[in-house]
């Protein structure tokens, strides 16, 4: 079997690259020249996403043949509260956007509080308990900021991410460019 690549693969991939990374710095420039904006396009997903899946609940319950009556009743009911927060979500898109933020916020926190408790409860068979130590309590620190103030913690982390999807959107455009080459 040939590894190498013949010129319309290449092509075929440097394309996707570049498309890729455009795309990506898009975003990127997108959520750091517009972050509440973008924040609300993340809620407008988040809510076509609730109304979508309640419309597969609330069918899956109505026109179903093999389940039980409780059993569609719950689907329905499931879809149903699925569709009314959806919509709920669509109304109050800039309050839903700063709720998911925090949600956000809180949740990378308490994780960063577990990775770190988890990093010092696992020094015994570290082989760097030195780092593993600086790791830890920086997570665990990191973690209480978070969940201390998420709101703030959670923008911070939007804007990394735009700044993060500008910085890898122009090196996979640059790696689209040079790709095979």
């Amino acid at each position: 079997m040939s590894t190498t690549l013949d010129k319309s693969e290449v092509n075929a991939i440097r394309i996707a690259l570049g498309i890729g990374g455009v795309l990506a710095l898009i975003t990127g420039i997108v959520i750091l020249v517009w972050p509440g904006r973008s924040a609300m396009v993340v809620a407008a997903i988040v809510a076509i996403y609730a109304i979508a899946t309640g419309l597969a609940y609330a069918g899956l319950g109505i026109f179903s043949k093999t389940k039980g009556g409780w059993s569609r009743i719950g689907h329905i009911l499931l879809g149903v509260l699925f569709i009314v927060s959806g919509i709920v979500a669509f109304a109050n898109l800039g309050a839903t956007a700063v709720w998911l933020a925090v949600f956000l916020g809180v949740l990378v926190g308490v994780m960063w509080i577990v990775e770190g408790v988890v990093s010092l409860s696992t020094l015994g068979q570290a082989t760097t308990k030195v780092w593993t130590v600086v790791f830890a309590t920086i997570s665990i620190i990191a973690g209480i900021t978070l969940v201390t103030s998420p709101l703030w913690g959670a923008a911070v982390l939007f804007l990394m991410l735009g700044i993060s999807a500008i910085v890898l959107g122009i090196a996979q455009i640059i790696r689209a460019f040079t790709f095979g080459k």
